[in-house]
This record gives C-alpha cells, structure tokens and sequence, in this order.
C-alpha cells in the first residue's frame, strides 16, 4: 500500500484538505527540523519554509536532518534537500531569508492556509504573530525550554494572540544562536562561549573524521570556502603558545571573517554591515590599559580593555591547554571548557563578545552581566522538540476544520502527574494592542509620500481623524500633536518600508476610537496613483468601549451577595451533554493519576479511539 492509503484511512475525508492546503513554517531550528518531517508525513501539499540560520556544530545533536557535511550550509535550503529523500512528491519550498524582510507581506502571508512558527527570538514571533493577524491567517505558535514546551493557535477575533498577556525577555537562551547576524549582546555572548571558545580550546568542527567534504559539484564554491577556514582554523590551534597566537586569531574572527560577510551585499540589504578591527590600531592603545582591569567587573570595559583582555586570557587559557597536553595521555582528551565561576574562560568570552559587539555597532556588557547571562544558556532537548512538532501538527488539523474551541492551548512539563496539560482557548484581550486594533492597508509609494501626506490625506480627511492622535511606528513616535517636526520628512527617511506597521491612537477625550494599524504596502506597478499615500480600503473603526463600573467594595451587587467562589457550571465543566452517537469509557488509573479525562469512542468515525485531552 503507498503512504497515501495510510492517510486516507487515517484522516479519512480531511486528507484531501490536507493534500491541497499551503502552509508557511517559520525556523529550520530543534522544532522546525522535527515539524517538517510530520508536515510531509502528513500529506501537507506544500510546504514553504524559511529560516536565516546556518548549520553549527552544536545543532546536530537534535537537529536530526543535519550532518556534519551541511555545516555552514543553510538550515533552509539543507532542511527541503534532505527531506526531498523521503517524501520526494513533496512541495517544499526553501527561503534562506529574514522573515522580516519587506518580500515576505501581508499578501504574502494571506497566501498560506495556516503559518506555524518555531523560532526561539522573541522580536521574530511577535512579528510574526502579527503578521497573522494583519493576514487574518491562523498561526500555530510554539516554544521549548529544556523539558518545558507549550503550543498554542491564534485566530484574529476567536484566540489570545502572542502580546495579549505581556512577556518579559527570556532569561534562558537556546544554543541556536546567529552565526552570521548578530543584533543583541546575547548572540555576542553565545558566540564567544559555544562557538570561539571550543574552537581554540575545545573540540573543533573539523577535527573529526565524520567532517566530510563532499565534492558536490553545484556547491563547489562553497566547498572550497569551508576548506581553506577549516585548514585556517587548524593553523591556528597548531601555533597556541607562540607569540603570533593572539594575532592570528584576532585577525581571523575580528577582520578575515567579518570581510567575508561584508561581501555578501545581500545580507546587509536591510541591516548595517559590520565593520571589522584593526589588530595593530588597538595594539597600540594597550598601554594605556591598567594591568588589572579584568578584575573590574561592575562596569563595561573600553574597547582598549576588551583587547588587553582578550590577549591576555588568550595568554592564560594557552599555558594551560599546553600544561593539560603534556600531563594527557591523549592529546584529544585535553580541552578546556567553559564554566562561569572560571575567571580565564569568562574573561576570554566576555573580551571576545564585547569585540564582536563593537563590530557590529551591538552594545557591550560588563563581565558581571556576561557571567550571568552566559550562565543561563539552557541546552535544547530532543525529545521535548519531537513532541512539541507533534502536538503542533494535532493543532493544525483542528484549525483545517474551523475547530478552535478545541485547538486547545496545550503545555509539556517535566513535573506534576501529567506530561501534558491543556486547557481551552482564551479569548483576546480587549486592551491588547496588537490584536484589539482595526488593520488597514495604506499603498505607499515611499519616494513620495511625506508624514504629512499620511495625516491630512488620509487620516483626517479619509477617516475623520480630529486633532488628538498620534503615530508610531516600532522604533517609537512620529506624530503626535506635540511633535511636529517629521511632518515634511518622507516615510523613509522616518525608517518606514514596505511591511512597516504604524499604529494610530485616538486620544479624543470623551469616546476614542480603538486603535488603528495601519500596514504599508506598495502600489502594483501598473497602477497609477495621483496621490502617494491612499487607503487600500476604508475601514470601519469601531469606539473603545466604555469602561466598567467598579464593583461595589461591599461585595453586593445588584442585590446580591457573593459568598465565595461560585460554582462551574456544566460547560466549563466539559459535562455539557455527549452526542448521541459517543460513549465514554472511563478510565480508573489509581497511584494519584489524572481521572479525570475519558477515552470517547467514536462510533461514527468507525469505532476510532480519541484521547480527550
């Protein structure tokens, strides 16, 4: 029987909605490897996949369509090529891009029946979450954190979105860090420690007989480039303890590397490109350097400092590697690994992050904040990710039936009776700014149209605004009655794109109106538009609805008293009455395990089993 028959039984009618459904799956990442590879045995009809990432060492542990010979390849385009192998009639679409980037639009993402997310930035979800909703596209969202994971679909208008309830930074990072791109400190600090670090003192990605670099014949290029940086990187492990050690590192990762990706124009498109350092320049500075500036660890080192202590616990961690290699049996058993409470790897990573910073123009951290975060990098487990995907996939198929009272909000913990928890839907939040707003298109031609184009134009005279709003955009406010200086700047020169979302608040004292979002879009080319800015459509923008009035602090309200808590009623307790056509068979688990949650057999779907979570 082909794989097919297989879904046909199994899904019965739903798999030829599967088999025609488009799908968009954001990260190639521990949960995007494992959620491609059950989008396909799924039968998903096609598949687009995007991720910025290349391939690290660190990721093959759970990563499983990786090998070592896809290091430094894209995980996007190595993702579709390995997963071609086993569904070869997949349609798999491969970005290696920024999901940010202005191509990937609001029509863009209202192409996709469903969106799944499976990023670890928080900056990329919440982009991404609204995205979705500016599309009106159900996104799957999901996350892991070591044995904890969590999925959770959002529908505009029927779901929470991803902002309803506030989130503060992570405190723990995933060891999936950009390679190539860093835009926080984090990153920084990640690449020192899990990449630089074991590279000079631990266990290289080269030096291993798995490493193979095939002789692909469409890649040769690539190949060639990998080659002359491992044989680069193993010249530089053979001279640790000579004087030209700190030299040839420092100008292989902090000039050599970074010209290499100047070079690649079109990464830096969108973004400002690194400016590498120059060794002899800051050499010269180091006398000015106090000889004990790496016990300062409240306050963030010059740029000067960080070479100072760079150079010198290269100098340290050196001697030691060396001393560790004579007293070793075996040279391969004598590396050096980091731990926060050592002071020669956490000065070398926090010098080391600070220079990489300073490269690409990303604040720098004093070594106590370093220690800290450095410390928190919790490591991705397999397992947690495999399960993740699965549930995600479960999802995806209640949101192909309109069935999100059920596309539950579903929980994986290490601890408690149960690995997996669930729990109904919550419904958005009414002061939510980004899900409780009205969404509207402006087409925008960008090398015309100023702030004050937007304003009269559109906003006062298309949608009556009166003299009390103001405008933002992500970076902060452009327009408020106070601040009107941008008015005669174009939108660009305000750091407004295609894809760029500017939110309008009413500030009318007696009824405001919700806020506005408006997205920016570009006019179709053959179109002709006089004016620069005009709405897409005119929307209709509905009050911000009246406060309530506080409850009295008696407890009486409306000549009732509340005693307590009251009692669920039958829906909330799921006893709202079973179809005629299911039976519940109970099951008695004893030694304190959930009784709760029955088996339904279904006699309509031929006697299937369904696990009612």
């Amino acid at each position: 029987m082909t794989r097919d028959t297989y879904l046909k039984r199994s899904l019965g009618t739903q798999a030829k909605r599967i088999k025609e459904s488009r799908v968009l799956l954001v990260g190639a990442g521990g949960i995007g490897c494992e959620l491609l590879k059950n989008l396909l045995l799924t039968g998903f009809g096609e598949v687009h996949l995007i991720d910025l990432d290349t391939i690290d060492l660190s990721n093959l542990n759970r990563q499983f369509l990786f090998r070592h010979e896809h290091i430094k390849r894209s995980k996007a385009l190595v993702a579709r090529e390995v997963a071609q192998t086993f569904q070869p009639s997949a349609n798999i679409v491969a970005h290696h891009a920024n999901i940010k980037d202005s191509q990937f639009n609001v029509d863009w993402f209202a192409t996709f029946d469903v969106v799944f997310n499976a990023l670890d930035n928080l900056d990329a979800r919440r982009h991404v979450n609204r995205m979705c909703l500016a599309a009106d596209v159900p996104l799957v969202e999901s996350g892991t954190t070591g044995f904890n994971g969590q999925v959770q679909v959002i529908k505009k208008g029927k779901t929470e979105c991803y902002d309803c309830n506030s989130k503060e930074a992570p405190k723990s990072f995933p060891v999936c860090t950009i390679r190539s791109t860093p835009s926080q400190p984090i990153h920084c600090i990640v690449w020192a420690k899990s990449y630089l670090l074991p590279e000079l003192f631990g266990t290289s990605e080269a030096d291993t007989e798995e490493f193979d670099y095939s002789a692909d014949a469409d890649n040769a290029t690539e190949i060639e480039n990998l080659q002359k940086e491992a044989r680069a990187l193993k010249e530089i492990r053979q001279s640790i303890g000579t004087a030209e050690f700190t030299q040839k590192v420092f100008e292989k990762v902090f000039q050599e590397d970074i010209n290499r990706l100047c070079g690649m124009e079109d990464m830096w498109k969108t973004r400002k490109a690194p400016k590498p350092l120059d060794f002899a320049q800051l050499n010269e500075e180091l006398s000015t350097v106090e000889p004990g500036i790496s016990s300062v660890d409240q306050r963030v080192w010059t740029t000067s400092e960080n070479m100072f202590v760079f150079k010198d616990s290269l100098d340290r961690l050196s001697k030691r590697l060396k001393t560790l290699q004579e007293s070793a049996e075996d040279n391969s058993q004598a590396i050096l690994t980091f731990d926060k409470d050592d002071v020669d790897t956490l000065d070398f990573v926090t010098a080391s992050a600070n220079l990489r910073a300073e490269i690409f123009e990303i604040e720098p951290k004093s070594k106590f904040d370093t220690k800290q975060m450095a410390g928190n990098i919790i490591p991705a487990i397999a397992t947690t990710n495999a399960m993740t995907a699965g549930l995600c996939v479960l999802m995806s198929l209640k949101v192909l039936k309109d069935d999100y009272e059920n596309a539950k909000m579903v929980f994986l913990e290490r601890s408690g009776a149960r690995a997996i928890n669930s729990e109904k839907p919550n419904a958005p939040n009414p002061n939510c700014p980004v899900c409780s707003v009205t969404n509207a298109k402006v087409k925008t031609d960008l090398k015309r149209a100023t702030l004050n184009d937007l304003i009269e134009n559109v906003l006062r005279q298309q949608l009556e605004y009166g003299e009390e709003f103001s405008v933002s955009t992500e970076q902060g406010t452009i327009y408020d009655p106070d601040l009107d200086d941008n008015l005669p700047k174009k939108l660009s020169e305000l750091g407004i794109a295609e894809s760029s979302f500017l939110t309008v608040v009413d500030e009318d004292d007696e009824q405001p109106r919700v806020n506005l979002q408006l997205v920016v879009v570009a006019p179709a080319e053959s179109a002709s538009q006089e004016q620069p800015i005009v709405l897409d459509k005119v929307p209709e923008i509905p009050r911000k609805p009246k406060a309530p009035t506080p409850a009295p602090e008696n407890g009486h309200v409306n000549g009732t008293t509340n005693l307590g808590k009251r009692k669920r009623d039958a829906e909330e307790d799921g006893l709202d009455g079973d179809p005629p056509t299911k039976r519940v068979a109970n099951v008695t688990i004893s030694d304190g395990v959930d009784k709760a949650h029955p088996i339904d057999l279904m006699e309509d779907e031929g006697g299937a089993i369904l696990i009612d979570d």
